[in-house]
């Protein structure tokens, strides 16, 4: 039996469909993007940025309740990621087209995220953190001449 979500579309359908979501907004930005061949990679989509390589694990939601959306961020049978694995999770929150971009560490261990899409929250300095791609290097770069391009 194959499980679906509201749409008709299996979960390994819609993760599919987040991949290339994401890969279309890191390109819109500036990225270079790859898929790693096959579905025994650790990481979902590679992003390169002035030769820097990051590795991301992609999840996407439709789960809301009282302003907040819920999204599990393990791995198949409900794994977590292991550490040194990948760089950075990408959740998209489908119903309000938002992206967080949180890195690994901050996330580390938790089977879910909680996200509300308002200041204040938690992860709000992740809500289209693109910027987080770009390495620290990069970003001090484009911050002290004025480039907003990272957040577009």
């Amino acid at each position: 039996m194959k499980i679906t979500d509201g749409d008709g579309r299996t979960c390994k359908q819609r993760g599919e469909w987040a991949e290339l979501c994401f890969m279309a907004r890191a390109t819109d930005r500036g990225f270079n993007v790859s898929k790693p061949h096959g579905d025994s990679a650790s990481y979902d989509v590679g992003v390169e940025d002035n030769g820097r390589f990051t590795r991301v694990q992609v999840k996407s939601t439709t789960f809301r309740r009282k302003g907040s959306f819920t999204c599990n961020i393990v791995g198949p049978k409900r794994q977590r990621y292991a550490s040194g694995k990948l760089d950075f999770f990408a959740v998209y929150l489908v119903p309000i087209d938002v992206w967080y971009i949180i890195p690994f560490e901050i996330v580390e261990g938790n089977l879910s995220l909680n996200l509300t899409p308002r200041k204040g929250h938690k992860f709000f300095q992740y809500m289209e953190g693109w910027n987080l791609l770009r390495g620290k290097e990069e970003r001090k770069k484009r911050a002290a001449g004025g480039n907003q391009t990272a957040w577009r």
